[in-house]
């Protein structure tokens, strides 16, 4: 087979991975995602369920595309395709509904876990982390519904983990994982009636949609500074 008939001369240009970044597809897949964002955080400030609803589920699956097509590890593909998929499960609001929505956040934090590797961290930073998971839950505790306390400590711990680790990548990838922690504190705190802020969905989705993307820019960064 001659160079001009290998698999990667019969595949169009927009369909091949572009490790640089480079490519009008991948960048119109990241407009689309900052335009779905917009909506959906106008939606949540201004209270228009219906835009919230419409424009949820299109996050993920456009910034997805964009990093595929960087040419994105399949762990970070798939972490964030379970993000998806709990992002899905907390549209509706219910209890089961909940459940699912945490167990797809946690397959998506282990997916982060294995990707981060054994890369070094401060551990300082992880005393800091550890000392705010401890705190947390043990504020929350006695607030939590009974039966979600040991589910809700149980994913606390996961999610520390990946924030901690998160910084094993970089400025943009460690500051994601601690806005990935803040968002979902703010989630537990609802479900144990706490407070809120204003508008509080606003925030849990400005502060989950910032972490997923910096997630993101970081690992692509991280794996073209290897390349």
């Amino acid at each position: 087979m001659s160079a001009a008939e290998s698999p990667s001369a019969r595949t169009p240009s927009w369909a091949r991975p572009t490790p640089a970044g480079a490519g009008t597809v991948p960048r119109i897949m990241l407009i689309g995602f900052a335009a779905a964002t917009a909506v959906d955080l106008g939606s949540l400030l201004f209270g228009w369920h219906l835009g919230h609803v419409i424009a949820k589920p299109l996050l993920m699956p456009l910034l997805v595309g964009h990093v595929a097509l960087r040419g994105a590890p399949r762990l970070l593909v798939a972490a964030l395709l379970f993000g998806w998929g709990g992002d899905l499960a907390l549209l509706f609001d219910a209890e089961p509904a909940f459940l699912v929505g945490m167990g797809s956040f946690a397959a998506g934090h282990v997916c982060y876990l294995v990707l981060f590797g054994r890369r070094a961290t401060n551990p300082l930073l992880g005393g800091a982390y550890g000392l705010a998971l401890a705190g947390t839950v043990a504020l929350l505790w006695a607030d939590l519904p009974a039966d979600l306390r040991i589910p809700v400590a149980g994913y606390s711990l996961l999610l520390t983990a990946m924030a901690y680790r998160s910084s094993a990548l970089g400025r943009a990838a460690g500051l994601g994982g601690a806005l990935f922690l803040l968002s979902d504190t703010l989630i537990a705190t609802g479900v144990a009636a706490w407070p809120q802020l204003p508008r509080p969905d606003f925030w849990i989705m400005a502060t989950y949609l910032a972490a997923q993307y910096l997630l993101a820019s970081g690992t692509l960064t991280r794996e073209a500074g290897v390349r």
